[in-house]
């Protein structure tokens, strides 16, 4: 027998002890984790349970934990008749971050995607229901507790909680605070921003629903134009997908230099419907004189009678999605659960009847200041926060072209240069992304779950860290395709990209910020 030699014997139980280190770890932080619920003693939270949580459990209908943590459950009241359901994740990897998640919608529901992503980063991450369950706004009816807690409450309760939670559980407050969310998310991330600077020091906030009145009556006022799909004004979801947006990319796709499929700058896009119309408005490849107004309308922005912009237009490009989730011919259920439970506190509102009118009094109204429209970030901007604007150019649910308003809102409410912007506020228009998730192109920036990276340079998130925390702050978002083939480097607005070659469109570096 061959003598193995204590060099061997040596490894052999320097390896066994770790591994015996490694369970002893995990034990304790079991342990922590099983007396946890003990130790929470805060006033309106009612701790309803704590449990450990082994890295591929699958913890809920929506995915599966990514790394070992502790879940803890509680409801926080808020008010005598309102309260949020609350979720801390606790990662065993922590790095003495924490992170508030957003919400999506009308918002009755934890972001646990979310939480499992910022989890499995090192943070201690927070979610919360956002005032209620289920996605309808019937909980609003007569109760505007409920609708302060959608408009911020429900976002700064859990902070405040959150914060405390994490010292308590790690033994140690946090050293940075962030936020990510998208959607209604993002219009918390910037109702964060404007109203509570010192609550993050950096904020991820995507396609938000900001000028949020004008969005609702938006959305709603879609099917006053399309009508139902008997009617003649109705645009078939087929003719968006195809014909509409073939025609869109033949008049724009190469105002960028590269036909690729993709409009990476849609302000340089004027879409003309007419070479659609058809001659006997028979033809299943074109569109009648009726249906081609009706395509103008729903790309062109809405004008109150002052002249002021209500909401902008429809960016080019955005049409395939908007044609399978917007422009169905059926009532936007947002709207109508706006208009019934918040506005007019009437439950047999009647979305048809929708006009301007209606509009003008939700905005007057504006509970909570739900707008979320505040231009003057200089509060956020002194406390040294950072903040992250993305927004898909293929969102059609919430148009790209509303994030750049708010841009210049904020630029000249602040009358501010966007090099001095770029201080604490920098916004990446992201070509290929729908709304929030998915598209056409190199939509993987890391916002969600699935992200192609986790390095500051593949990751939107561990990008703001570095900006926050090392002062590096990113010239560029850079993103992935869905299949992972290629990347592309996003833009900083108001530059925009543009194809200078010499390599095919998917080649990274033949793209350049101009």
């Amino acid at each position: 027998m061959l003598d193995p030699g204590p060099d061997i014997c040596s490894d052999v139980l320097l390896g066994a002890l770790a591994v015996l280190r490694a369970a002893q770890a995990q034990t304790d932080f079991a342990s922590d984790c099983s007396i946890f619920g003990n130790k929470i003693d805060l006033e309106n939270v009612t701790v309803l349970s704590t449990e450990f949580v082994w890295a591929g459990t699958n913890v809920t209908l929506q995915g599966v934990a990514s790394s070992d943590l502790c879940r803890a459950v509680m409801n926080v009241a808020t008010s005598e008749r309102s309260g949020i359901r609350l979720e801390a994740w606790s990662p065993k990897n922590y790095i003495s971050r924490f992170l508030r998640t957003g919400n999506g919608g009308i918002g009755g529901r934890i972001q646990h995607d979310d939480l499992d992503h910022a989890a499995s980063l090192g943070f201690a991450a927070i979610g919360a229901n956002n005032g209620h369950d289920g996605m309808t706004g019937e909980p609003f009816l007569n109760n505007p507790d409920v609708v302060t807690d959608f408009s911020w409450r429900s976002l700064h309760t859990g902070v405040v909680v959150g914060k405390q939670l994490t010292e308590t559980f790690y033994g140690a407050p946090h050293n940075k605070s962030y936020y990510l969310g998208c959607s209604t998310g993002g219009r918390q991330g910037f109702k964060a921003v404007q109203d509570f600077p010192d609550d993050f020091d950096g904020v991820v906030a995507g396609a938000p629903a900001v000028a949020f009145t004008g969005m609702i009556y938006w959305s709603g006022s879609l099917i006053t134009v399309t009508g139902t799909p008997e009617d003649p004004t109705f645009v078939p979801t087929n003719a968006w997908l195809s014909i509409i947006h073939d025609e869109v990319l033949k008049q724009c796709d190469a105002l960028d230099g590269a036909a690729d499929g993709l409009l990476e700058n849609p302000d340089l896009c004027n879409f003309d419907v007419t070479p659609l119309i058809c001659a006997d408005g028979n033809s299943t490849n074109c569109l009648t004189e009726t249906q081609a107004a009706t395509v103008r309308t729903l790309l062109s922005p809405i004008y109150d009678p002052n002249g002021d912009v209500v909401y902008p237009r429809l960016q080019p490009g955005a049409e395939y999605l908007a044609g399978l989730a917007t422009f169905t011919g059926q009532p936007s259920s947002y709207t109508q659960d706006w208009y019934r439970y918040v506005v007019y506190n009437d439950t047999t509102w009647d979305p048809a009847t929708l006009s301007i009118d209606d509009y003008t009094v939700a905005r007057a109204q504006n509970p909570a200041d739900i707008e979320t429209y505040n231009g003057d970030l200089s509060a956020f901007a002194a406390a040294g926060g950072k903040v992250l604007h993305y927004h898909g150019l293929v969102d059609g649910l919430i148009t790209s072209e509303n994030s750049k308003r708010y841009y210049a809102h904020v630029q000249q409410t602040m009358n501010k240069q966007p090099a001095e912007l770029d201080e604490f506020y920098r916004f990446f228009p992201i070509s290929g992304m729908s709304h929030c998730v998915g598209g056409q192109g190199p939509y993987r920036i890391g916002n969600v779950a699935g992200a192609a990276g986790t390095t500051p340079d593949e990751n939107v998130l561990m990008s703001m860290v570095r900006w926050v925390e090392e002062g590096v702050a990113p010239e560029v978002v850079r993103g992935a395709g869905a299949n992972g083939t290629y990347w592309r480097a996003h833009c900083k607005w108001p530059k925009t990209n543009k194809y200078v070659g010499p390599g095919a469109y998917e080649d990274e570096s033949a793209w350049q910020c101009s």
